[in-house]
């Protein structure tokens, strides 16, 4: 899937999530090579994921898990979009007409990566 991002294109490969936890190792490498290969496009990776509604028992189950509630979900994106770094810190900036922007703090350490 492509995205343009701020006059630049964004190559998005959505993965099951089955798979996703081979895809972690070689992700930094991975990437890598996929930037080599589509000059001038970013190229992130993302696990497909479930969301479970509030009434899921229509599903037929009993319990809804903590990882398929849509806050859980995004959470668990948004570390994927980050790539191979980590999430060190999370900022919400309300604005005065009441828009929220959640502004992400990336792990220092792997500033020159």
């Amino acid at each position: 899937q492509e995205l343009e991002v701020k006059n630049r294109i964004a190559l998005v490969v959505h993965f099951p999530f089955r798979v996703w936890k081979n895809v972690r190792k070689i992700q930094g490498r991975l990437i890598r090579e996929l930037e080599k290969k589509f000059s001038k496009k970013h190229v992130v990776f993302v696990a497909n994921r479930t969301i479970l509604d509030k009434n899921f028992r229509r599903k037929g189950l009993q319990v809804r898990p903590r990882s398929r509630t849509l806050t859980s979900v995004h959470e668990s994106i948004m570390e994927d979009v980050v790539g191979p770094t980590e999430i060190f810190g999370k900022r919400t900036r309300i604005g005065v007409d009441g828009s929220k922007l959640l502004k992400v703090v990336l792990d220092p350490k792997d500033k020159d990566k």
